[in-house]
């Protein structure tokens, strides 16, 4: 039976192994569950005889990261639509840490993206060593691998990254100003403006999990995403009765950098993440609108202060 000192320690590493499970997985409400059941582990395990408690509650962790990420590969192959990650918040402590611009970074939208295309294996080496900095001979005894095997992995899972990705780094306020920018000529009803603003090879895609419409196969090309931005804000009855009336409109940030979010009567129903690239330009945006998905960023919302709104009747 656990001690208080015992569930002490626990609670010590709770913020540290939900921030690896979150990066593992790509969702706060798996991430919960995968620490919860590391809990249930250590409160079966005789405690007593554990040198390095913290070492011991990673390397369960991870593992049953490993095998959730394994059967979840099986589960999306018949979900609905585009599988995305699970945007956070600015702040959430989910996040983890965010001292280094290596830690930053793991976070983004954009490579939590990315993560999703490497194996279980990659994706636990890439996490534990990039955004927690944990050693090769460390994550050699948390995979039962050797430190040769562990340092090929995150080089092959590294470059796996940089070569998946096609944002460019842009401090908070350029990119806040980009986005602003965006949404004004979204409002405008014209074209042009909006490939301005786009990469010419930019895409458009979204998580809706069958329960909100959502584009399956993303939209390619400046125009094609221009045409369905400027269509997306263009007002109209249909639009408004699907999800129940004109959602507020707000630059925040989410996974380190500036994203859409969309509120209906204090309810988050779409966080847009837009990626950058070349002088600043949009390269993507990826929506989540899965309301499974946006639990914890509505929860979080109600309680953080996020300013005035950019539209007060997106549509």
């Amino acid at each position: 039976m656990l001690t208080a000192d015992d569930i002490e320690r626990f609670e010590a590493s709770r913020r540290r192994l939900e921030a690896i499970a979150y990066r593992m997985l790509g969702s706060s409400a798996e991430a919960e569950d995968a620490v919860q059941e590391t809990f249930l582990r250590w409160q079966a395990a005789d405690v007593a005889r554990i040198e390095v408690p913290e070492a011991w509650l990673t390397k369960v962790l991870t593992n049953l990261c490993l095998t959730q990420l394994t059967s979840a590969r099986v589960r999306r192959e018949t979900y609905v639509g585009a599988w995305l990650p699970e945007p956070l918040l600015a702040g959430d402590p989910m996040l983890g840490p965010a001292d280094t611009v290596e830690q930053r970074d793991s976070v983004s939208y954009a490579v939590m993206v990315v993560l999703e295309r490497l194996t279980p294996n990659e994706r636990a080496v890439y996490v534990l060593r990039e955004a927690f900095t944990y050693s090769h001979r460390e994550i050699a005894e948390i995979l039962d691998i050797s430190e040769a095997a562990s340092a090929q992995i995150f080089h092959r899972a590294k470059k796996h990254v940089a070569d998946g990705r096609a944002r460019t780094e842009i401090d908070g306020a350029a990119a806040r100003r980009i986005v602003e920018e965006f949404l004004s000529a979204a409002t405008s009803g014209r074209t042009e403006p909006l490939v301005a603003l786009l990469t010419q090879d930019a895409i458009a895609i979204g998580d809706g999990g069958g329960k909100v419409p959502a584009r399956a196969t993303a939209f390619e090309g400046a125009k094609a995403v221009a045409t369905f931005m400027r269509g997306l804000f263009k007002p109209g009855k249909a639009k408004r009765n699907l999800v129940g009336g004109s959602p507020e409109v707000y630059v925040s940030a989410a996974n380190g950098s500036a994203a859409i979010v969309a509120v209906l009567d204090g309810r988050v129903i779409g966080v847009m993440c837009p990626e950058f690239g070349a002088d600043g330009a949009i390269a993507a945006f990826r929506s989540q609108v899965n309301p499974d998905k946006l639990e914890r960023l509505t929860r979080r919302w109600a309680a953080t202060d996020h300013g005035e709104p950019v539209l007060r009747s997106a549509f």
